[in-house]
């Protein structure tokens, strides 16, 4: 039952425009608020992300009304509470503001504080003869499926997962090697039951697309009225001697039991590991194993690890990281081939690189990218696949030539329109542009005729500091602005291309990502003369307008 909490420290709701405030909650232990002052309005939410818990009162608050998390990038709309961008998956709890005898009160009750979010009900009495079949069981999927029945659509909900179990938070697996399903999963299998949402453990061989139906290993068939590809990526192995699975103790990390192999092979620590791959699998597995007190090993193509995506200057930075929780790098090194064990020659035992080098090894990870999982499109003649393997889709992620079928995740490639973008083709393999992309399709799905919701690619990385990363360098870049002490580290990276700021990574700086992921949006980025002159992205007062 509803009853008034006092708020410590706010006497009165004379708040200016843009205004934001944590408050303490008097009689309920842990109890915090946020009170915040939008288009003449004062609204109380809950204080904390729903997705990682991070303090919402240090993000940005746009005029509009969106509450953008520090960490993550996840949106809140403070009106009504409701995740508008991913990774969040739960809304905020509203309070209801009374402002009496010189003090300001919420009414709502103990639990409901304590929650710190709105519980998402999805519950569905009754479905409709529409069928939604979503392919895949990954980030793109959770975002499709509560989209959709956030979203009040109700006919049926199935999805054919090959992995065999729900949902989980894979984020997980390279930087905690978190093994359990009851603590990945994002939902309880009630969850989906109340949302008459039928996960099956499927794997899919082929669409028939003119007929609407799909068919799987196990020789069944289920028919669609739209169809959500969200497929993801297939772990490449390396095509050589001892790491094409051939030697045991070799692993790759993309799913629950990669993770819970890794994790048994490892047993009580203290094991020799090798990491081939520097790029985000690599160096955050290699940094988990470490921390857990275990001689890791990365070897890498490129002259610092990440180089590809953020540069030698900030991969030096990460390198420094790792080197201090006792990652040793071999760096600008190939790997000529993986030997047995000479106690058991059915395991590895060492890595030999083509330099010479021999590296001990009792466990082998292989963190070198991943390939759209795209093998069951390759026979249907009304779909062509891109080079890499990839679904092409324009904005709404609507598979090109094909009518009620989208594409997304790891196998779409989509128009970008952010910053130096231009509409160019992308496809990114993130976390939350799959469930973006998920819940741009659910709002379509549920809203025939919707526009387009663009977003700013965001993600996150776990080196021994958090990363924080916006934007995409597409169409390349030319040069890294970096602000602030790298060596600590603590700073801010602006990748731009000309004058242009195209992505900006930070550490230790929230919450400049965040902050340049909404002036992405409303086109209102510095440019690089401005940043090297040192503007300030945190004096920028964000605008309404927003462009993409």
């Amino acid at each position: 039952m509803a009853q008034e909490f006092k708020l410590k420290g706010i006497t009165s709701l004379n708040l200016k425009n843009g205004d934001k405030q944590e408050a303490e909650v008097e009689g309920v232990e842990g109890g915090k608020v946020l009170v915040l002052k939008i288009q003449d309005k004062v609204h109380a939410t809950s204080a904390s992300c729903t997705h990682y818990g991070a303090p919402l009162a240090k993000g940005v608050l746009t005029p509009e009304g969106r509450l953008t998390c520090p960490w993550h990038g996840a949106c809140f709309n403070v009106s009504t509470g409701d995740v508008e961008d991913a990774p969040a998956l739960d809304p905020l709890a509203k309070y209801e503001l009374v402002e009496k005898d010189g003090a300001v009160y919420i009414k709502s009750d103990e639990d409901s504080i304590k929650a710190n979010r709105r519980f998402l009900n999805i519950k569905c009495s009754s479905v409709s003869d529409d069928k939604v079949l979503v392919i895949g069981g990954g980030s793109g999927t959770i975002g499709a499926v509560e989209g959709l029945r956030g979203g009040g659509y109700n006919g049926q909900i199935t999805v054919l997962s090959k992995e065999g179990y729900r949902p989980i938070d894979r984020t997980k697996l390279s930087k905690a090697l978190l093994a359990d399903l009851s603590k990945a999963a994002w939902r309880t299998p009630d969850f989906y039951k109340d949302a008459k949402i039928d996960l099956l453990e499927e794997e899919v061989k082929n669409v028939d697309f003119a007929g609407k139906k799909v068919s799987t290993a196990s020789g069944k068939t289920y028919e669609y009225s739209k169809l959500v590809l969200a497929s993801g990526g297939t772990p490449r192995w390396l095509p050589l001697e001892g790491l094409k699975g051939d030697l045991g103790n070799v692993f790759i990390l993309r799913s629950l039991p990669d993770a819970q192999n890794i994790v048994k092979a490892v047993g009580d620590n203290g094991k020799k590991v090798v990491v081939v791959g520097s790029s985000f699998i690599g160096m955050e597995v290699g940094n988990c194993l470490a921390s857990m007190k275990n001689d890791v090993s990365i070897i890498g193509m490129e002259e610092e690890p990440m180089e590809r995506v953020m540069g030698k200057k900030v991969g030096k930075i990460f390198r420094g990281l790792l080197e201090k929780n006792g990652v040793k790098f071999h760096m600008g090194a190939s790997v000529d081939k993986a030997a047995p064990s000479k106690s058991d020659s059915s395991k590895v035992g060492a890595v030999h690189l083509k330099d010479g080098t021999v590296l001990d090894a009792d466990i082998v990870i292989e963190g070198v990218g991943v390939a759209p999982a795209t093998e069951y499109l390759k026979d249907a003649q009304e779909i062509k696949l891109e080079k890499d393997g990839s679904v092409k889709t324009n904005e709404l992620f609507e598979v090109d030539g094909l009518k009620d079928v989208y594409a997304i995740g790891d196998i779409a490639t989509y128009p970008y329109h952010g910053p130096g973008g231009n509409g160019n083709p992308v496809r990114i393999e993130h976390w939350n542009v799959a469930q973006n992309a998920g819940r741009s399709v659910a709002n379509s799905i549920a809203n025939p005729g919707a526009k387009p919701k663009p977003f700013i690619p965001v993600f996150w990385s776990a080196l021994g500091s958090q990363l924080r990363y916006c934007g995409n360098t597409v169409g390349g870049y030319d040069d890294v602005v970096i602000s602030g002490e790298p060596e600590k580290p603590s700073f801010v990276a602006y990748y731009t291309q000309g004058e242009t700021v195209v992505a900006v990574a930070s550490m230790m700086k929230d919450p400049y990502m965040t902050q340049s992921a909404e002036l992405m949006r409303r086109g209102k980025m510095p440019t690089k003369s401005e940043l090297q002159k040192g503007k300030d992205i945190l004096d920028i007062g964000v605008p309404s307008e927003v462009k993409i």
